[in-house]
């Protein structure tokens, strides 16, 4: 299933997730121009788990560091391209909810969620998470919570043909989740390998889910009768 759209329109510009989405691709063309030297890039700035519980001990700030900077790292178009449309998507009804300002530390806090979830679950790996994905999950997480009543217009496979739907928010981040925790279950017994890191996706969606309840804002209510 690929989203297309969601149902409901923000109430704010939302500032914040065009800024994150222009830093990712900025971040990515400098990829791009590096050439020869990008693996050098990556294995600097991206995750690697071995290198992050090592260096906690030795190097304090060089092992957290790639906290950070992984989740603005991508490792080719189709990456980049499918982890913008789903926060562009998503992203500006969260920060709606939450603020300018909270949706930034809700991001980066889902962000290292996700990143210390894969870490943990694969901690001798020596191959380097990048990737906006599991923050984004996290924005899903809270998207689930906020916003269960939306529909998102959606492309669905059926056998050979594409239909386009209209599915409640609800289902369609549910079986999102059950999706990454299948796919996770599975890549866990390949702990040395590379992929995607579902359970980077699995921490974040529910780190959002969680931080959502101490970043949201109250509704505003009316004070008369309508």
């Amino acid at each position: 299933m690929f989203p297309l759209r969601d149902t409901i329109k923000p109430r704010t510009y939302p500032v914040v997730n065009m800024i994150l989405i222009v830093m990712n691709v900025l971040v990515f063309l400098y990829e791009f121009s590096l050439g020869n030297r990008l693996e050098g890039f990556v294995y600097n700035f991206g995750l690697t788990p071995d290198l992050f519980f090592r260096g906690l001990n030795h190097n304090f700030m060089g092992a957290v560091i790639p906290l950070f900077t992984s989740m603005f790292l991508h490792g080719g178009w189709f990456h980049l391209i499918g982890n913008m449309w789903f926060l562009y998507i998503f992203g500006d009804n969260v920060e709606d909810r939450v603020g300018h300002v909270g949706y930034v530390f809700f991001y980066l806090l889902s962000g290292i969620c996700s990143a210390l979830t894969q870490a943990l679950v694969q901690p001798s790996s020596a191959v380097p998470m990048v990737g906006a994905s599991g923050a984004i999950a996290g924005v899903l997480g809270a998207y689930f919570l906020l916003y269960p009543h939306s529909r998102i217009l959606t492309l669905v496979p059926i056998f050979i043909f594409i239909q386009v739907m209209e599915i409640p928010a609800v289902v369609f981040l549910f079986f999102w989740f059950i999706w990454q925790f299948v796919q996770g279950s599975v890549a866990a017994s390949s702990p040395g390998q590379g992929g995607i890191a579902w359970w980077a996706h699995i921490g974040g969606f529910i780190a959002g889910f969680v931080l959502i309840f101490f970043f949201k804002k109250r509704e505003k209510k009316t004070d008369y009768w309508v």
